[in-house]
C-alpha cells in the first residue's frame, strides 16, 4: 500500500514502485522511483492543475529544443500528471564545481531565456515587477513583510522595469544543476516562472560575465526576491538584510 497521495503512482502503470526521499523541494515530496524498471523521480505536491500543466508543458518545449531537462513521464492513458503529482526522467551529472562549469551554466540559462522569450505567466504568479503594484502571487504576500523591507524590494525591482522577459528557472543553485562532460541539466522547476533574466544570473565568479552596475542591480533584485519568495524563515532575512536601503 502506498502512503496518501501517493496512490496516483498507480496511474503509470502495474510496474512502480516507490525507492527513497530525495533531498530538495521546499513545498513537494521528491521521491526516486521505478517505473517499468526506469528510474525516474516523482514530486508530489498540491500545485493546481493549471500550474502542472505550465511547467510540463514548458518542460517538453525545452526538450524538444535540446535543452537539458527532466522530461515528464506520462501516465497510462497519457497525462502529465496525476492529482497533483508528477513523474519524470532521472537525470545524471554532479554539481558545478570551478568558474568555467559555471560559465557553462550561464550559457545554458541564456539559451533557457532565448528559448523561452514571450512566453506565457505561470499561472497565479507575478514577476518582480509586477509586486511594484501587487501584494501577492502564489508563494509571495508582501503583506506579511515589514513595510521598510517591501520598500527596499521594490526599489530593487524597480531598476528591472522595462526589461524583456522570459522564463527564469528560479533557483539555480548548485543542487539543481546536474554536469557532465557533454551537457549541463537544469533540474527542479519548481519556482521557475516569467520574468527578468537576470535574476538567474546573479552566479558564483560572475559567471554571466556582468559588469559592476549590471550585476548589482541583478543581485540586489535577486536578493529582494529570495527575501520575498522564502519570506519569513532565517535566509529570507539574510537575504533582506543584503538588499540596501532605500
Amino acid at each position: 500500500m502506498l502512503p496518501e497521495g501517493w496512490e496516483a503512482l498507480g496511474q503509470w502503470g502495474k510496474d512502480v514502485a516507490r525507492i527513497k526521499p530525495l533531498t530538495g523541494g521546499v513545498a513537494n515530496a521528491v521521491w526516486s522511483v521505478r517505473i517499468n524498471g526506469h528510474l525516474a523521480v516523482a514530486r508530489l505536491g498540491s500545485r493546481s492543475d493549471a500550474d502542472l500543466a505550465w511547467e510540463t508543458e514548458l518542460l517538453q518545449h525545452l526538450d524538444r529544443k535540446g535543452l537539458a531537462v527532466p522530461v515528464p513521464i506520462p501516465t497510462t492513458d497519457g497525462r502529465l500528471f496525476a492529482n497533483g503529482l508528477v513523474v519524470m526522467t532521472y537525470v545524471e551529472g554532479g554539481p558545478p564545481e570551478t568558474e568555467a562549469d559555471w560559465r557553462r551554466v550561464a550559457d545554458t540559462l541564456r539559451e533557457l531565456h532565448r528559448l523561452t522569450q514571450g512566453w506565457p505567466q505561470r499561472p497565479g504568479w507575478r514577476s518582480s515587477t509586477d509586486l511594484l503594484h501587487a501584494e501577492t502571487g502564489t508563494r509571495i504576500n508582501l503583506n506579511a513583510m515589514p513595510p521598510d523591507g517591501v520598500a527596499r524590494c521594490r526599489a530593487a525591482w524597480a531598476r528591472l522595469v522595462g526589461r524583456q522577459t522570459s522564463v527564469v528557472h528560479g533557483d539555480a543553485n548548485p543542487g539543481n544543476i546536474r554536469m557532465t562532460a557533454d551537457q549541463v541539466a537544469l533540474i527542479d522547476w519548481d519556482e521557475s516562472h516569467v520574468d527578468v533574466p537576470d535574476l538567474d544570473l546573479v552566479l558564483p565568479h560572475n559567471a554571466a560575465g556582468f559588469d559592476d552596475t549590471a550585476h548589482d542591480i541583478a543581485a540586489q533584485a535577486s536578493a529582494a526576491w529570495q527575501a520575498a519568495v522564502c519570506w519569513d524563515d532565517d535566509y529570507s532575512k539574510k537575504r533582506l538584510d543584503d538588499v540596501r536601503a532605500v
